[in-house]
C-alpha cells in the first residue's frame, strides 16, 4: 500500500467536500487515508486553546479493554487522556466538523455512522502504546478512527511516529510523523497501530465513529 498524500492545504474551508470525498475515497479504496496538515486552520487551532487552557487534573492516565474491564497497564500503553466536552466553546468547531464528515460518509458510503466521541492524549518523552486494535470485529461499535496532532515545530528526528500495521498480515504499512494538523483515518477493526516513543512532550486527539446498536443485549455507550 502507499501512502497518500493530500494536495490540499490547512486552509481548507472547514465545509469544503473535497477533503470529505478524499478521505471517503481512501476509506472505500484501502480503508484508510493520511493527510498532512490537512485539517483546516481554524479548527486545530481552536483545538490547540482548548488543549492549552485545560488543567492537568483533567488528565487521567490510560487504560486497557472497555466498561468494566477497564485496566491499567503500563507496559501496553503509558499516555494520559481527557476526553473533551463537546459543549466546550473551542470544541465547537471540531464536533461540527465532525458532525458534517459523518454525514458525508454515511451519504457516500452507507457505513450507517450514528455518534462521535473524542479526547486529548498526552505522552510525555519515553511514553508509548504498544500495537493494538480499536476495536475488535463483532464486539465493539466502533467502526471509524480518526487522529490529529497539535504538535508544532516536530522535527523527523523526535520520534513519536504512529505506525500503521495491515490487517491480517500484520506488515507495516507506513509511520506517521505527529505533526501540526496531519489527519489519520483508518477502519477500526482492521488496522492494528501502535504509537512510538519520542523525545518531546506529544499531544493528539483522537475520535471514533461508532454504531448505535448493543452488544450482548446491553448498552454500549460511548467511552
Amino acid at each position: 500500500m502507499i501512502l497518500n498524500i493530500s494536495d490540499y492545504s490547512a486552509d481548507t474551508s472547514p465545509q469544503d467536500d473535497s477533503l470529505f470525498e478524499r478521505i471517503a475515497c481512501g476509506i472505500e479504496s484501502q480503508g484508510y487515508i493520511i493527510l498532512p496538515a490537512a485539517l483546516p486552520n481554524q479548527i486545530a487551532d481552536s483545538l490547540l486553546h482548548y488543549l492549552s487552557i485545560l488543567k492537568e487534573e483533567r488528565f487521567h492516565q490510560a487504560r486497557i479493554g472497555r466498561g468494566l474491564d477497564q485496566t491499567k497497564n503500563p507496559f501496553i500503553r503509558r499516555d494520559k487522556i481527557a476526553w473533551m466536552d463537546d459543549a466546550h466553546p473551542n470544541a465547537n468547531l471540531w464536533f461540527d466538523w465532525t458532525a458534517q464528515l459523518k454525514q458525508y460518509l454515511n451519504r457516500r458510503l452507507f457505513l450507517g455512522l450514528f455518534s462521535f466521541e473524542s479526547h486529548f492524549a498526552q505522552y510525555n518523552p519515553g511514553d508509548f502504546y504498544k500495537k493494538h486494535l480499536d476495536a475488535f470485529r463483532g464486539e465493539s461499535n466502533r467502526v471509524l478512527t480518526l487522529v490529529t496532532y497539535l504538535n508544532k515545530g516536530w522535527e523527523p528526528d523526535q520520534g513519536g511516529e504512529l505506525v500503521l500495521y495491515a490487517p491480517d498480515e500484520g506488515e507495516e504499512i507506513t509511520k506517521v510523523v505527529p505533526t501540526f494538523g496531519t489527519l489519520v483515518i483508518f477502519l477500526s477493526e482492521e488496522f492494528p497501530h501502535e504509537v512510538l516513543a519520542a523525545d518531546r512532550d506529544r499531544y493528539s486527539v483522537a475520535g471514533w465513529f461508532r454504531l448505535n446498536c448493543s452488544i450482548n443485549q446491553q448498552i454500549d455507550p460511548p467511552r
